[in-house]
């Protein structure tokens, strides 16, 4: 059982600047010695299979986790005779899925290592795992349950639900299959989503019939028919795309922030409570910060400069941390950000998407995942 962490945690850091034109000042190079400064010797064995979880990103958004990064990452497991695989649960159907990774560059010759799908091809291969109080269980992907260890390398960006997006986001809803194979969407990340059953409301007296949500949908759940909506709630994930597309509020999806946010939490430590302890490194890519989840449909331009990588062994810190330095960073221009007349010392995925991200990592902290209280080690 988990228990709260009473030390101060320790997070090593790397800065996206480069002052010297060597190799060793370039962010592959850092990220090099962050994996060496942390001793990987210290939470994995020789011919251990290691999850190296990432995001595979969509058709049209590009600005994940860097094939190089990964690379990286993979080879300095492999030094230390580990197998390491490259893993995500599906976020559209597995084989498109595959393809969709493939063409954002990640794929057995760029990474080094096989790239594999965590709950199926047919995203159901799960196994349900005692969860908290608004979960009761949830359904995690089969292969992220078995696997005895893990590298979670998460790209910190904004997130339409979460608010923020990191390791905590990237592990819960990333780790958990989208569907089980008796109980369906409402054992899966629909159970994070949405109360109850989660209905799709339309206002067919504001909808211009644009179509944004039915392109969107990853699961053509979707359709509309003379003019009206279609909507196949049996296989729809609750994910939120449709209601985050429609430009014209004609779309609502119920849901409460604050049950979010806590679930997220809660579905965190069932996935870590698979593992034995310090069995898993947490890698935060402050890169190309861009304000929307890799799961749409395109990449907007970052609303934050990149700022660096964060390594640590505690999901808490690394996610403290890396909020901590985003509210010191100013927005950037010509970005949704700047839409929005942001300043430098705003709070900027508060003020874009306003959702109180913060309950997700003080709930992890509560349930006894890590602290938020840390030392920041710079290389």
């Amino acid at each position: 059982m988990l228990t709260r962490r009473k030390y101060m945690a320790k997070v090593y850091f790397a800065s996206a600047r480069a002052r010297k034109w060597k190799y060793d000042d370039s962010m592959p190079g850092k990220l090099e010695l962050l994996l060496k400064e942390i001793g990987l010797m210290n939470y994995f064995s020789p011919e251990e299979w290691i999850a190296v979880k990432t995001h595979f990103g969509s058709e049209g958004a590009h600005r994940i986790v860097r094939p190089v990064f990964l690379r990286k990452v993979v080879d300095a497991l492999k030094r230390i005779g580990a197998k390491p695989f490259v893993t995500d649960t599906v976020r559209i159907k597995g084989l498109d899925y595959i393809e969709v990774a493939n063409q954002n560059g990640i794929n057995h010759l760029s990474v080094g290592a096989p790239v594999v799908i965590a709950d199926g091809l047919y995203g159901n291969d799960s196994i349900m795992v005692k969860a908290g109080e608004i979960l009761g269980q949830i359904a995690v992907a089969s292969l992220v349950h078995d696997v005895p260890a893990m590298v979670v390398c998460s790209h910190v960006k904004g997130h339409i639900n979460a608010g923020y997006a990191g390791a905590i986001k990237n592990l819960a809803m990333g780790g958990v299959s989208s569907s089980h194979r008796t109980c369906g969407w409402k054992c899966g990340r629909g159970a994070m989503h949405t109360i109850g059953e989660g209905e799709l409301v339309w206002d067919s007296d504001k909808c211009e019939l644009c179509l944004q949500c039915q392109d969107v949908c990853p699961l053509d759940a979707i359709t509309f028919k003379d003019d009206e909506i279609v909507w196949n709630r049996d296989i729809c994930w609750r994910c939120g795309r449709c209601e985050r597309v429609c430009q014209n509020e004609s779309l609502t999806l119920p849901g409460d922030d604050q049950r979010f946010m806590k679930s997220l939490a809660e579905a965190a430590k069932a996935i870590i409570g698979t593992f034995e302890p310090r069995k898993i490194i947490y890698i935060n890519f402050l890169t190309e910060i861009q304000p929307e989840c890799d799961c749409m449909p395109c990449a907007d331009v970052p609303v934050i400069q990149d700022l660096g990588i964060m390594i640590s062994e505690d999901i808490v810190a690394v996610e403290q941390a890396s909020i901590d330095m985003l509210l010191k960073a100013g927005p950037l221009e010509q970005s949704l950000a700047d839409d929005r007349m942001l300043q430098k010392g705003d709070d900027v995925f508060m003020k874009i998407h306003e959702k109180p991200y913060m309950v997700q990592v003080e709930e992890a902290e509560m349930l006894g995942l890590g602290s938020r209280q840390y030392q920041l080690a710079e290389i």
